[in-house]
């Protein structure tokens, strides 16, 4: 099967050489060594008077470097080049591909998911890429099983059937019918039939048990019912599961789903009554047979009883509000304080159990895991003079249904940007500097399988050559602003790019704001730590997208951008339509963006982005930006914890003497990094390699305590919400509920130790950023 090692096409043959072609190579080798000898009497001797004990010395007066050396490989970035490419998107375009790739479901392990993968191929192919390779997995994913679909009932005391939930959605689209898709189903929930009193766990957060226990509440031996939002859905299960829940029923409450009530889709945006939200409830990333290593055909795999973090141990089924309604309006026990209570038109009650207590709940689960393959597809357009750097671009091409705000928006925006650098590639008229990588990446949903499996299989590779990363899972979920996760280095880059993009906003535009950037400063800005900075605001990366495997893999440097909705006048955790049915063409044409020129802003950031990356002679990262974000964190993290760490480590305060040992060191690198002989190939080489070592520096081989395949100690999700990013990661899950601990002692020890990794960390990152001689401290 082609892999990533065959990018170059070399052919290799071994032939026995005649005589005479060997006197023809010794004269000519005799040839050159005698006019090399010549130039370096010429150009060495008089450099020799004039060599500096720095590798950063201000440039020569002649600028040459070597005779002979090409122009190219000394020249910064052509600006007119970025006219060029945004001038090329093309909205119709971005359209039509959408329509494309939302006609039919396409869910992992699909004939159809693999049918688009050809496609993506060929498109690839077919605008001019250098090479494009298919990269499939053996993977274990997750179906319901259709002859015996998955339901839940409400029985009488007699086991006589009260109300059973629907198997499928309403249809609501035009052209749609339940044939197409699967129905609603968590993955990876095991199968099985299970039966107790129904108990309300309002988000089913580790907080929201333990106001149950307030209240006098025992979850054990019960079915819980949760409100989708706030945290990963796998999250609730787990917490479900370790509170002694025996079944989790997740519903999309109107409060979250539907505020404007009546007024759903398909008028508008919101979630009608019958829509469920499918996803993984996996807490893990990857393969699950196969973690830290990629599922190939000569791979290990783990039986799945010994899969770590475990596959969930009880079952779990999503369901709509018009359902959730059905037994939630039956619920006994007392009622529930008012932020625990939804927008269904009722009265939320904990229970556990029905109002006549012979009733009970019953979950019917079929969903099986069996092992697929599924595909990534890799195009590449090589560099001109660094071909071994790369610009990784990439989105998700599988979705629960039809997908077309995740990941298709995404999708269709990413062919778009590669359409336009290809193009141009094509003309001849330009070629990047770096290698440009654009990534189809396979059953993401399921958990980032896709992206892992391929960084597990190329991880030397990419720890040595990856320079950034760009992510666009969805490209449009709204309209008012950009929004961007992004690692520190990245935070200029962003900026400058958004700068270059017209503002996709009429109104805005007229209001003085001309640009994406104006928009998303003037409707974002950064508040931290309650200090107000003149920047829009940069969000912290979890593990939400397939930039995850990618920056605590590999330590590449990543953001992921789309634009979003007003979240100051919506209060809600996504999209309304996410993983649902109703998220088709239909919704992006006709409610969302219907002129696509939001999608062609993404797009422009995008191609913009990948330009400056690519094309720069210095890759344009910012290292102050990371001392001013690790000080940040120390700030956050001191506010909530310091306290506690004061009492029990004796050396906390280090950790702000390390970040500020961090922050001369990133200043004077600034200094080194501004004065660099740019005429000297050699010298830039060498600070790229800083700029791009430095991210990769903050990872370490143990992982994060508890999550060993989690390698960044400074950026990650939290160990109990896997969307949210959270401060030094791991001292806040070893902090988290200590008090409760079995043993609060042994708990403080993991904490000294993991704290004195992260101060080891920083060192060692503030180290890449000196002379490369200088091993000091």
């Amino acid at each position: 099967m082609p892999r990533f090692e065959s990018m170059d096409g070399f052919e290799h043959s071994i032939q026995k050489p005649s005589t005479r072609k060997i006197w023809i190579i010794a004269i000519i080798l005799a040839i050159v060594a005698f006019v090399i000898g010549i130039l370096l009497g010429r150009y060495a001797i008089c450099s020799t008077s004039s060599e500096s004990s720095s590798v950063t010395e201000a440039p020569q007066k002649d600028g040459v470097f070597l005779p002979g050396v090409p122009d190219s490989l000394i020249q910064d970035a052509e600006l007119s080049i970025r006219d060029t490419l945004l001038k090329s998107i093309d909205n119709k375009n971005i359209e039509k591909y959408l329509s494309r790739l939302t006609e039919k479901p396409h869910i992992a392990g699909s004939v159809e998911d693999e049918d688009l993968a050809e496609y993506i191929r060929q498109f690839w192919l077919d605008v001019g890429f250098d090479e494009v390779q298919m990269a499939p997995y053996d993977i274990l994913l997750s179906y319901p099983d259709m002859d015996n679909p998955n339901f839940i009932e409400v029985l009488d005391g007699s086991e006589q059937i009260i109300y059973r939930t629907p198997i499928e959605e309403d249809v609501l689209t035009p052209g749609k019918n339940n044939t197409e898709g699967i129905p609603p189903f968590n993955a990876y929930s095991p199968k099985g039939i299970v039966e107790g009193n129904l108990v309300y766990v309002n988000y089913g957060r580790v907080e929201d048990y333990i106001e149950l226990q307030k209240a006098g509440i025992n979850v054990t031996g019960c079915v819980a019912i949760s409100r989708y939002g706030r945290i990963f859905r796998g999250s609730k299960v787990d917490i479900a599961q370790k509170h002694g829940a025996i079944g989790l029923i997740l519903f999309s409450d109107p409060s979250d789903y539907a505020v404007d009530g009546q007024n759903v889709y398909p008028d508008d945006w919101w979630l009608p009554g019958s829509g469920a939200q499918r996803g993984t409830i996996f807490t893990g990333g990857g393969d699950p047979l196969t973690p830290g290593y990629p599922a190939t055909e000569y791979a290990y795999r783990y039986g799945e009883s010994e899969v770590k973090p475990p596959l969930p141990k009880i079952p779990a089924h999503p369901i709509g509000y018009t359902v959730a309604r059905e037994l939630l309006i039956n619920m006994t026990g007392d009622e529930v304080p008012d932020k625990w209570r939804g927008g269904i038109n009722i009265t939320y009650r904990y229970g556990p159990g029905f109002i006549d207590n012979n009733w009970k709940i019953r979950m019917n689960i079929s969903t099986t895991n069996v092992r697929k393959n599924s595909t990534n597809v890799i195009g590449f357009i090589k560099g001109k003079i660094e071909p071994d750097r790369y610009i990784l671009f990439g989105n998700h091409r599988d979705a629960w249904v039809y997908g077309a705000i995740d990941p298709s928006s995404g999708t269709a925006v990413m062919m778009e940007t590669s359409r336009a650098l290809a193009a141009l590639v094509k003309s001849g008229k330009w070629r990047p500097r770096r290698s440009i990588v654009f990534c189809s990446w396979a059953a993401e949903e399921y958990g980032l399988i896709g992206s892992t499996e391929w960084v597990e299989e190329y991880i030397k590779n990419l720890k040595e050559r990856a320079v950034a990363y760009l992510n666009i899972d969805i490209s449009v979920e709204g309209t008012d602003t950009l929004r961007s996760k992004t690692t520190p280095l990245l935070y200029r880059a962003v900026y400058e790019a958004t700068k270059m993009v017209e503002n996709p906003n009429p109104e805005e535009v007229t209001a003085g704001r001309k640009s994406v950037y104006d928009t998303w400063l003037y409707n974002r800005p950064w508040t931290i730590n309650n200090q107000s900075h003149n920047l829009p605001q940069m969000e912290s990366m979890g593990s939400g997208s397939d930039y995850a495997p990618i920056l605590q893999r590999a330590g590449v440097t990543s953001v992921d951008f789309r634009y979003t909705y007003d979240k100051k006048a919506y209060n809600i955790s996504g999209y309304p339509l996410y993983h649902s049915q109703y998220e088709t063409f239909y919704a992006v044409k006709n409610i969302i963006d219907p002129d696509f020129e939001y999608h062609g802003a993404v797009a422009k950031v995008g191609v913009e982005l990948a330009r400056s990356l690519a094309d720069s002679l210095i890759i344009p990262f910012n290292v102050s930006d990371y001392a001013w974000s690790l000080e940040n964190l120390r700030v956050a993290f001191d506010k909530e914890n310091g306290d506690k760490m004061r009492a029990k480590i004796e050396n906390y305060d280090d950790l702000e003497k390390v970040i500020q040992h961090f922050d001369r060191a990133a200043d004077e690198f600034g200094e080194r990094m501004k004065n660099v002989d740019k005429n000297n190939p050699i010298l830039t080489r060498l600070i790229n390699d800083q700029l791009v070592l430095l991210e990769k520096a903050f990872l370490d081989p143990a992982g994060l305590p508890m999550r060993p395949l989690k390698k960044h100690m400074v950026i990650a999700e939290s160990a109990y919400d896997s969307y949210a990013s959270s401060s030094f990661p791991g001292l806040v899950d070893l902090l988290f509920e200590i008090e409760k601990a079995t043993d609060p002692d042994k708990r403080w020890e993991q904490i000294k130790q993991h704290f004195a990794v992260i101060l080891h960390t920083i060192l060692s990152a503030a180290s890449t950023l000196r002379d490369v001689t200088a091993f000091h401290t």
